[in-house]
């Protein structure tokens, strides 16, 4: 296996968490399966929304959900970009009430992988446009450039 193929292999393994596990949690946060999604909400956070928590989860949910579509097709990169602000946000979050703090150090090290994952995702997308490029060699044949 090639650096390239290896690169690409993790690329892919990043691809399917971060487009599998929104796609989970999301789903979840209108049953509380996994958890009582509403209790990570910071009072500040409960303080400035015109919503119940129960509320504002369940559009959570929503918002993962999608970003976990996004990553899965062909908007990896925005979905992932997305994925790591969103990770940031949920971090701050549960800073600022003081709790799950190993829960916010695990969601910042998320936002890491997701934005790593968007810049692999940027270099493949280029890599490959760069390789299906026609060019012609100046005799009149046309080819791709590798």
């Amino acid at each position: 296996m090639t650096i390239d193929r290896r690169v690409e292999s993790g690329r892919q393994a990043l691809r399917l968490a971060f487009g599998i596990v929104p796609l989970l949690a999301g789903l979840d946060k209108f049953f509380n399966l996994l958890t009582d999604w509403p209790r990570y909400l910071s009072p500040a956070a409960q303080a400035i929304l015109p919503v119940s928590a129960a509320t504002f989860m369940h559009v959570a949910g929503v918002v993962e959900m999608l970003v976990g579509i996004a990553i899965l097709t062909r908007w990896t990169v925005i979905g992932s970009y997305v994925a790591a602000v969103w990770l940031v946000a949920i971090a701050l979050n549960l800073v600022s009430a003081g709790t799950y703090l190993d829960i916010a150090v695990r969601d910042l090290v998320m936002a890491i992988a997701a934005y790593t994952l968007a810049r692999l995702t940027e270099a493949h997308e280029t890599a490959h446009a760069a390789a299906s490029i026609e060019v012609e060699d100046g005799r009149g044949h046309v080819g791709r450039v590798a």
